[in-house]
């Protein structure tokens, strides 16, 4: 486990829930088994997100076995198979690009807010998560079978922490949890580019 604790590291300017410092995306995952339960649990909260008609675009193509695990590894990126192929949970996040309205311009928006859901869960169950973009949509689609109007958004590793010692050397210093913006620099009052 990272000796670097997210709640000490992480400073708020403003209070905020503690998990919400806590949650962020080491790589160094144990292969270490997660209970149904607790993984159902993540999922749960994920279904609880709001969007837009009440339409839930998100859906989830869960790998828990090794056999699933390496069908999933056949369309990640080497940078992240390096660090990822340890993990015992692999989850492709997608999202429904339309409804019995047509096309669903929120979708994605949609989609992130059910991630945010899973990843602060993800958190509070004593697991760790990591969502990567580097992966091969176009093979992920043909490999699982993802009809047309699903797009893959993301895909996460989640799992227990481990010791960033089990990574390669180049990704250890990487291992700490990242800092974020000044609200000035990204909150907007009235207009565009006039801090609050």
């Amino acid at each position: 486990m990272s000796t670097a604790s997210p709640v000490t590291e992480r400073q708020p300017a403003y209070p905020i829930d503690p998990a919400v410092l806590s949650r962020w995306s080491p790589r160094s995952i144990l292969e270490k088994e997660v209970p149904d339960n607790v993984l159902m649990s993540v999922l749960e909260a994920a279904r609880w997100a709001p969007s837009a008609f009440n339409a839930q675009p998100w859906r989830f193509i869960v790998a828990r076995t090794k056999e699933e695990r390496e069908t999933f590894h056949s369309f990640i990126n080497d940078f992240n198979l390096v660090w990822c192929e340890k993990a015992p949970v692999l989850i492709l996040i997608l999202s429904k690009t339309v409804t019995d309205r047509g096309e669903f311009p929120s979708h994605a928006f949609d989609t992130g807010a059910a991630w945010g859901f899973l990843a602060l869960e993800a958190t509070k169950q004593g697991l760790v998560t990591h969502p990567m973009l580097g992966f091969d949509a176009a093979k992920a689609r043909e490999t699982l079978g993802i009809p047309d109007e699903y797009v893959p958004q993301a895909l996460v590793a989640l799992g227990y922490q481990g010791p960033k010692e089990a990574l390669p050397e180049a990704l250890r210093e990487r291992e700490v949890p990242s800092q974020r913006r000044p609200l000035e620099e990204i909150v907007y009052r009235g207009r565009f580019g006039r801090p609050i």
